[in-house]
């Protein structure tokens, strides 16, 4: 999938989304890939990754990812998950304060799509609805004509997530499902969401509506680490983040909640995600 970033730069695919094409595009490779999305290896690859054995994993993932750790607090990690969900330095992500203004929750490749009056649509091949994604009807039928924000996260990316708006959050629902990619290019073979866990929660925020938060676990681990149940958020803040596995977060936003930039819809329509980061205006309020 094409990428660009905010200047209109094009952005060549990275190593994961070429080994997942190669892996789906290939019957053999698909045969490979199932047993790794089974529960029990999921358990067994989270257990090890968190353990100082999997330091190991950490200096070729930084050459060969080509992550700049001078982003990063500088500390000696204790697991090669405690390096996958590290914090960046204070500074190296401003956040956009202004109340009119709507900010990234993350580092990601972001499409958005419309929501339709049926509550389905199409996601890079892949149908499903917003009923089916929350396991929850009448909510869905509250986001109609709005969109969905998707925030793809790469192995490159970081791994925590903020609250894109100040508000009054609701608790944590969890969804449990069968760990699978959300990398798109998988999309061609197995639908998304519905094989993956989940967590949402909902935002009463100030000036955007009531805004669905969720996080999606992926391949392999795809552990989620939420630190707030029901609370006063404000943006910016931190909402948590994930461990070992490429994630997806959607925001869903009520109709005429948010104007996007046009950049990000443009992009949208013409099958492109946009690269954004953690606190970066990505909107604004409608104007009245």
């Amino acid at each position: 999938m094409k990428q660009k970033r905010r200047d209109g730069t094009e952005i060549a695919a990275g190593g994961q989304d070429k080994l997942l094409a190669t892996l789906y595009g290939h019957a053999f490779g698909r045969m490979l890939l199932k047993p790794l999305v089974q529960p029990w290896v999921s358990k067994v690859a989270g257990w090890l990754l968190s353990t100082r054995l999997s330091c190991v994993l950490i200096a070729p993932f930084i050459r060969n990812n080509h992550i700049d750790m001078s982003q990063f607090v500088d500390e000696k990690y204790k697991s090669y998950n405690a390096f996958f969900s590290r914090r960046i330095k204070d500074g190296a992500r401003m956040v956009d304060m202004d109340p009119t203004h709507f900010v990234s929750p993350c580092d990601s490749k972001l499409t958005a799509l419309e929501i339709t009056e049926t509550t389905r649509f199409t996601l890079k091949h892949t149908e499903y609805s917003v009923a089916s994604l929350l396991q929850n009807e009448a909510l869905a039928k509250r986001y109609t004509g709005g969109l969905a924000l998707i925030f793809r996260l790469t192995v490159d990316d970081y791994h925590r997530y903020c609250y894109a708006a100040d508000g009054e959050k609701e608790e944590n629902i969890f969804i449990p499902g069968k760990l699978h990619t959300v990398n798109p290019i998988a999309n061609d073979y197995f639908p998304i969401y519905k094989e993956n866990s989940r967590e949402y929660s909902i935002l009463h925020s100030e000036g955007f509506g009531d805004i669905v938060m969720m996080e999606v676990g992926a391949l392999l681990v795809g552990k989620i680490v939420n630190l707030h149940g029901e609370k006063r958020v404000q943006r910016g803040e931190e909402k948590g983040y994930f461990q070992f596995g490429g994630s997806t977060v959607v925001l869903l936003m009520q109709k005429n909640a948010v104007q996007l930039d046009e950049d990000i819809l443009r992009n949208s329509k013409e099958g492109i995600e946009t690269v954004v980061r953690y606190g970066e205006k990505i909107g604004c309020a409608p104007k009245q």
